[in-house]
């Protein structure tokens, strides 16, 4: 049959990415703690190539051949093998793609030991140029916030509010999920879980107030803390609090000056 992508452009300019959006994929993730261990979730996708001026189109298909041929679990082997299928298939410089995905994790009550089930909405990109992969990870975490000014001006009271912590990372190896929300969740005046007692609200209100926190001091703690890792060499971190007593939210944001 007629190859029409393959065909000369009617307008020949070159695209920086063409491909498909908002694909559902099953996949599954390693955990840190255990790394034999891998927890299932369903991500959203995208998937791009480079197109040169010279050809009409892309082959649409191809993208999911690719996606339909890999069912590996999610790391930094993985991830390249993938991209560079992709570039393989649609005889292409560069490809990138993005998976969205909701991370489910365990998390205790901190005294009563109460499992509870959260989650986090993570990102995960790739760039894979003359073979060497470029490649993001993000996560979305909340935590709790205390006013200092409010702590400071009442008598026995503050008000406090729910804060995402959203960060974004390029970096070299492997990095963990787990080790991105450790971060974000020590910067905030406390952590938040999906299940508390009686005894762990006691615990969690007791730190949180002995921790007030402004949307500033959150966004600096977590930009320091990514700066210190090893691994990371570039940063985005935003740090929105849902405000309980305004009728707006606070934000806050610090982008590492190294070079992506």
């Amino acid at each position: 049959m007629k190859d029409v992508q393959s065909g000369p452009a009617d307008v020949a300019l070159p695209i920086d990415r063409v491909g498909v959006k908002n694909l559902s994929l099953p996949v599954r993730v390693r955990t840190r703690d255990d790394k034999e261990e891998v927890r299932h979730t369903v991500a959203e996708v995208d998937l791009y190539v480079d197109l040169p001026a010279h050809f009409k189109g892309t082959h649409m298909s191809r993208f999911i051949e690719a996606l339909e041929g890999w069912s590996e679990a999610l790391d930094y082997v993985s991830f390249k093998t993938l991209l560079q299928s992709v570039c393989d298939r649609l005889e292409a410089r560069r490809a990138h793609i993005r998976f969205r995905f909701p991370y489910f994790l365990t998390k205790k009550a901190p005294a009563s030991g109460s499992p509870g089930t959260m989650d986090y909405k993570v990102t995960l990109t790739g760039e894979l140029e003359d073979d060497q992969l470029t490649w993001g990870l993000g996560v979305d975490v909340p935590v709790m916030t205390v006013c200092p000014c409010s702590l400071a001006i009442c008598d026995g009271g503050a008000h406090s509010q729910r804060a995402i912590v959203r960060v974004l990372t390029r970096h070299t190896g492997f990095l963990w999920i787990e080790d991105l929300i450790a971060i974000a969740e020590a910067a905030g005046s406390s952590p938040v879980y999906a299940l508390l007692k009686r005894e762990d609200e006691k615990v969690v209100t007791d730190d949180a107030f002995a921790n007030p926190a402004f949307v500033e001091d959150v966004v600096r703690a977590a930009a320091r803390a990514l700066s210190d890792h090893p691994q990371i060499d570039w940063y985005r971190v935003e740090v929105e609090s849902q405000e309980s007593i305004h009728n707006h939210n606070a934000y806050a944001s610090i982008e590492s000056e190294n070079e992506l």
